[in-house]
């Protein structure tokens, strides 16, 4: 005879399903929740207590939700009910983003399917175009965050193309004008030449690209300094973006970083350095730079005493040099390109000089 163990295992009495059948619960319980206000009666229950809110990056409207949205409303989610149910008002305000090229993009790909020049769109249309866009997508992305189970105030959402919204940040800007903290300077910007808009920092995807380190000359202009021993001489600069160099309109030096002149006397095969040309360089990088470059023998030219720094080190912030596209034969590089002290310039690797060009970043 078979033995029937079931009535000896003493099992909990509950009145959850042994099935769990999600597919057909989840969306009954998101519809109780809706039926009996869930949302609102949590606000009502937290009324006076001390409020936790949540500043959510909002979502681009331009397109049906992934998984990435999903791992990140329903971690927000789980933080804003734990401090609800911690004794907090944890009050959940949803929003979108309407803004950028995410959904200008999407527009541009309707017009390229239907073989439509963008550049004929006038450009409010083509704003119409993209907030018309905006709104449809808010209204299907808010009905998937709800199937997310994800509890909020769904009902009165923010967005940025609101126009109170809009009208906010531009007050907001006017106590900036107001107070006098608005100033007008330069900023790179990243420029899509293909979209002809403004980029983001997230909007950009960057590759790994491997470059050719160099060492590059910038001749000093003797004509607006008054050391002879400076006469045909050099800044050296080391960048490992080479590509940049075309944009350059400065150098950087550090202001504790010794700096010193160099002849050439000797040099080895395949050195593109010449004997007799006067190197300016960091006194700490010398040796590295001199045996790298292949010179096999060299000298420090004499600096007169600097009282100010208590060194023998040359003053570089009198010093003017030629771009080393100078030669251009279109004129494009004649300008002068002055030093800098910056306090990113270390004495760790390179020549002591960065090259800077501003149109690839903001240092």
């Amino acid at each position: 005879m078979s033995a029937d163990y079931k009535s000896t295992v003493f099992l909990p009495a509950t009145a959850f399903p042994l099935k769990a059948d999600l597919a057909k619960r989840e969306p009954e319980m998101l519809a109780r929740w809706e039926k009996i206000g869930l949302y609102k009666k949590m606000r009502d229950v937290a009324k006076g207590r001390e409020k936790f809110i949540l500043h959510d990056g909002p979502p681009y409207a331009n397109g049906n939700l992934h998984i990435g949205h999903a791992l990140n409303k329903i971690l927000k989610d789980m933080i804003n009910r734990a401090r609800q149910m911690g004794g907090h008002d944890s009050h959940y305000v949803p929003g979108w983003d309407c803004h950028g090229l995410p959904i200008e993009w999407k527009i541009e790909e309707s017009y390229r399917e239907k073989g439509k020049d963008k550049d004929k769109v006038p450009v409010l249309e083509f704003r119409k175009e993209c907030r018309d866009f905006a709104a449809h997508w808010v209204d299907i992305q808010r009905e998937e965050f709800k199937r997310l189970g994800v509890m909020g105030d769904w009902d009165n959402p923010y967005t940025t193309m609101e126009f109170a919204a809009e009208s906010k940040i531009v007050a907001e800007l006017g106590k900036f004008l107001m107070s006098g903290s608005l100033y007008r300077g330069a900023k790179p910007v990243l420029w899509s030449v293909v979209e002809k808009t403004a980029l983001a920092e997230a909007e950009v995807e960057y590759h790994d690209h491997s470059s050719t380190q160099v060492y590059v000359r910038f001749p000093v202009n003797t004509y607006h300094h008054s050391m002879p021993e400076l006469s045909g001489a050099s800044i050296v600069i080391w960048t490992t973006t080479p590509w940049t160099l075309p944009g350059n309109r400065a150098i950087a030096y550090g202001l504790d970083i010794a700096y010193g002149v160099y002849r050439v006397t000797a040099i080895e095969d395949g050195s593109l350095a010449r004997v007799g040309e006067v190197l300016i360089l960091g006194k700490p990088l010398v040796s590295q730079v001199m045996q790298l470059a292949k010179v096999s023998a060299y000298e420090e030219i004499y600096v007169p005493y600097d009282a100010r720094n208590q060194t023998g080190s040359l003053e570089i912030s009198g010093l003017v040099c030629h771009h080393p596209l100078r030669s251009d034969a279109e004129h494009r590089y004649d300008f002068e390109v002055r030093p800098f002290e910056a306090n990113f310039v270390t004495s760790d690797t390179g020549t002591g000089f960065v090259h800077i060009a501003p149109g690839h970043g903001e240092d």
